[in-house]
């Protein structure tokens, strides 16, 4: 098994692509979809390989105990605090099942999607695209 990087000398350290391999091995539970500012909340169903793995979308409810500021400007209106919202995620055993692949620049389904894995889910809408 591979050793993280964190402690290595400059010269030894993993190459990004073999660090990402790396995180399938830790059996991350989540895979998170990035769309320019927005990140969408993904969990993984199983691990094909090291370079493969099997998600499904999340289902996430925004918090109203955080109240967002809007203020005039933007298209309608900005939003000041959008940094604080809160999202209640669950799975949704009802979504389809997609495939990522681990390529050169880090974990993409078959559109060119880009994801990140993590051991959270996470959440972001941008109020002020």
């Amino acid at each position: 098994m591979l050793a993280p990087t964190a402690n290595l000398p400059q010269y030894l350290a993993i190459p990004q692509r073999i660090a990402a391999a790396y995180q399938v091995r830790k059996i991350m539970k989540y895979a998170n979809h990035y769309m320019y500012s927005d990140v969408e909340p993904y969990e993984v169903v199983r691990i094909v390989s090291e370079k493969t793995i099997e998600i499904r979308a999340m289902k996430a409810e925004r918090d109203e105990s955080v109240k967002l500021e809007f203020h005039v400007g933007g298209f309608s209106a900005h939003c000041s605090n959008q940094d604080q919202q809160k999202w209640i995620i669950t799975s949704d055993e009802t979504a389809p099942i997609k495939r990522i692949r681990l390529g050169k620049n880090g974990w993409k389904d078959a559109h060119g999607g880009r994801f990140g894995l993590a051991d959270k889910p996470h959440k972001k809408y941008d109020y002020n695209f």
